[in-house]
């Protein structure tokens, strides 16, 4: 079995790596545009693999036709423009009185219209070159977008987020028990998400959670705890940006963007890695976000490629899960995944305060898609116009300009 990952320079490529190192793979084909950041990220992630016994072939590629040649899978994890377009998707919303979040609202868009098309044209080369039952999987924010824009052109991908399993391992060390009996039923879209329900061994939990440690899953999520108990269940923490958005620009207007931390911490972690001793992961990474990633791509790939079936949390086709929404919308709720089946798990119909928001950015979502792919400056104005986070026509025009999305014309 070959895995690929495309974006492989990321600084958090050897942890994946090394998570991914049990599943039998006779090669890893690492793949970068950024050939001397891919030397040094690849060589950690070798030393890794030797620590853990791999036995597989290790290969640093930076021509993308040769990585996904005859791949089982390949993970999707680019940032388009690097660190400097996301300090921009996070500073240039904020004079329009917008919140800046490389995800979510202006920011979000811009990165999508960026995003959409370079990883389209990577799936194209995958559908060319890999075997003929691969699957993509898709890492790069917006993932629903991004997995809405590949499931448009036809391609075998799935989204997948650390949300999920952030809070699976959250909520495991509360109630003390191994996070394998834990199931997150979290619904809903990509970063606008709910968790419902918590089952350990099929008993739902949650209620007893918001009872007794409603104040500490509150200051997880940066949000009152009368919200969560009113709510009756526990918001992603991408959901402050809705809830809290008038707290949230006013910090954002005084404080340091997180591209500048990241990029920082990232200049930490490349000169970490260049050390020819260091065989493990930093504990510097762990300021770099992204908990737990490494184990749910491997967990994922290993219910996809082995007859194991396990409970996953992904980015799919809607198709009914979700009442209220579109059959194509793409959703984020859980599925049991096993040996190339991805099957979603029943979901109750969304209460009407989650149902409206959600409701509302699918369509955002669906202009945006659509207006990444076609680069039409009218349908980009109309997805700006219906994300809740700016809903202003003049607004709309002027993040366009603001943005500066220059292959945006008419």
């Amino acid at each position: 079995m070959k895995l690929a990952v495309v974006g492989a320079g990321s600084t958090y490529t050897p942890e994946l790596v090394a998570g991914l190192a049990g599943l039998e793979l006779e090669q890893v084909a690492l793949h970068d545009v950024d050939a001397s950041r891919l030397e040094v990220v690849g060589g950690l992630a070798g030393r890794m693999l030797d620590r853990v016994g791999f036995r597989g072939e290790l290969e640093l590629l930076d021509r993308l036709d040769e990585s996904v040649a005859d791949a089982d899978f390949v993970l999707v994890q680019i940032r388009v423009g690097g660190q400097a377009a996301r300090l921009r998707d996070e500073t240039a919303p904020l004079p329009c009185g917008c919140i800046g979040q490389e995800t979510t609202g202006a920011g979000g868009f811009a990165k999508a219209m960026r995003t959409v098309p370079v990883v389209l044209a990577i799936a194209e080369r995958v559908r060319e070159l890999a075997g003929p039952d691969a699957w993509i999987v898709d890492f790069t924010n917006p993932v629903g977008i991004v997995t809405r824009a590949l499931l448009d052109a036809g391609h075998r991908a799935v989204g997948l987020c650390n949300v999920a399993i952030t809070f699976q391992r959250r909520f495991a060390a509360l109630l003390d028990v191994d996070a394998a009996r834990v199931v997150v039923d979290q619904v809903g879209l990509n970063h606008l998400t709910w968790v419902r329900a918590v089952r350990v061994d099929g008993r739902d939990v949650l209620h007893d959670l918001l009872a007794d440690r409603a104040e500490e899953l509150a200051d997880e999520v940066q949000l009152p705890a009368r919200l969560l108990e009113e709510l009756g269940a526990v918001p992603s923490y991408y959901l402050r940006y809705f809830y809290e958005h008038d707290a949230v620009l006013a910090e954002q207007l005084e404080g340091v963007p997180r591209a500048e931390t990241v990029a920082e911490i990232e200049r930490g972690l490349l000169e970490l890695y260049r050390d020819p001793t260091l065989d493990q992961k930093p504990a510097l990474l762990e300021q770099r976000g992204g908990a737990f990633y490494s184990e749910a791509a491997a967990g994922l790939v290993r219910s996809l490629a082995y007859d194991i079936p396990e409970v996953h949390e992904v980015d799919l086709r809607n198709e009914g899960v979700l009442a209220g929404l579109a059959a194509d919308d793409v959703v984020e709720v859980p599925a049991r995944v096993d040996s190339g089946r991805i099957v979603p798990l029943e979901q109750a119909p969304l209460a009407p305060e989650l149902l409206g928001l959600v409701q509302h950015v699918a369509a955002y979502e669906r202009l945006t898609a659509e207006a990444a792919v076609t680069r039409d400056p009218v349908t980009a104005k109309k997805a700006l116009l219906t994300h809740p986070l700016i809903a202003q026509y003049e607004l709309s025009e002027e993040l366009l300009e603001r943005l500066a999305l220059e292959t945006v014309t008419a």
